[in-house]
């Protein structure tokens, strides 16, 4: 005997879609954003294996931000969001942090999403002056009112976090975290605001 196929949709060019075919793929869709806090945890994992050069792994530059972040108190969706800051690095290394803040943007408030979309910017304090660029590029972001918050986020958690002698968590210890925030309904109004 062989295995079920799986049901596909009738179309070729989604205009021609039907009802059904629709209907059938919002399912899928639904059943498969079940395990997102499984691929969000799976991606943090192959951080550990990205970007040489530093004294630490991305996981652990990730786990030490996360354990600076729990340490001073911040809420669960800041917690969260210095664990997958850079998450996007594999992929996206000139643009990370839009996709780290894509893939929160939909489960935390409005506030941390902008913190990890510009915390590009805010990082490149630190060393964007050894290599010609402009280190004072957050500037423009001054009156923003979020301006703070990402510069401390910068300051406290991520440009301190490539410390080898570092005692950081255990990405176990931030799983409840990550499966409590990418397990809420997306675009929820309670977590992102309307």
């Amino acid at each position: 005997m062989s295995a079920p196929k799986a049901t596909i949709v009738s179309f070729r060019r989604m205009e021609d879609g039907t009802r059904e075919d629709y209907e059938m793929l919002d399912a899928s869709e639904r059943e498969y954003a079940r395990w997102l806090p499984d691929h969000v945890l799976a991606a943090i994992r192959k951080l550990d294996s990205t970007l040489v050069g530093y004294p630490v792994s991305r996981l652990e530059h990730s786990l030490q931000a996360a354990t600076r972040a729990l340490k001073d108190g911040a809420d669960s969706e800041l917690v969260v969001a210095a664990l997958v800051h850079d998450v996007g690095d594999e992929l996206a290394p000139y643009n990370h942090a839009a996709i780290a803040a894509g893939i929160l943007r939909p489960y935390v408030r409005p506030e941390v999403t902008w913190i990890v979309e510009q915390h590009g910017v805010f990082q490149s304090y630190y060393y964007a002056h050894h290599s010609g660029g402009n280190r004072h590029g957050r500037d423009r972001f001054r009156d923003h009112p979020w301006y703070q918050a990402c510069a401390d986020f910068c300051a406290n958690w991520d440009q301190c976090s490539f410390d080898p002698e570092y005692a950081w968590e255990p990405l176990s210890r931030f799983e409840p975290l990550v499966r409590e925030i990418f397990s809420r309904p997306a675009h929820d109004p309670r977590f992102v605001g309307s």
